[in-house]
């Protein structure tokens, strides 16, 4: 089974200038744990849950903006990458959430969850 499966809606998206409440209230309305943060270029970052919890933890405050904490230019799978080995990647880096890409395209963000769920329910 490959990513493309599991990639169904459009991931969350906000801009770099984006404030850290802006942010929280994005992930809170699409029970989300990350969002892909886009500027004209394309893909320039991801904030999870616990990029937020971080910045708070620094005092950062919600008025900041997005890119002081999110995660640059990070790292993408291809929606042809095998669920098993997402998982494997996701255990070797620690990352809980993939953004998938292609061709310059952001296609959406899975994370553990879902790759989990895949798998078991594939055995």
């Amino acid at each position: 089974m490959r990513l493309a499966a599991l990639v169904g809606g459009e991931a969350e998206i906000v801009g770099p200038e984006a404030t850290l409440m802006d942010v929280a209230r994005a992930m809170a309305g699409r029970e989300v744990g990350a969002v892909a943060v886009v500027d004209r270029t394309g893909l320039v970052g991801i904030c999870t849950d616990r990029d937020l919890a971080m910045a708070l933890a620094r005092g950062c405050g919600p008025h900041e903006a997005v890119s002081t904490c999110m995660t640059e230019a990070p790292d993408v799978v291809d929606p042809d990458t095998r669920i098993s080995d997402a998982a494997a990647w996701m255990l070797e880096t620690g990352y809980r959430h993939l953004p998938v890409m292609s061709e310059g395209v952001l296609l959406g963000i899975i994370d553990v969850r879902d790759v989990l769920w895949a798998m078991v329910e594939n055995q």
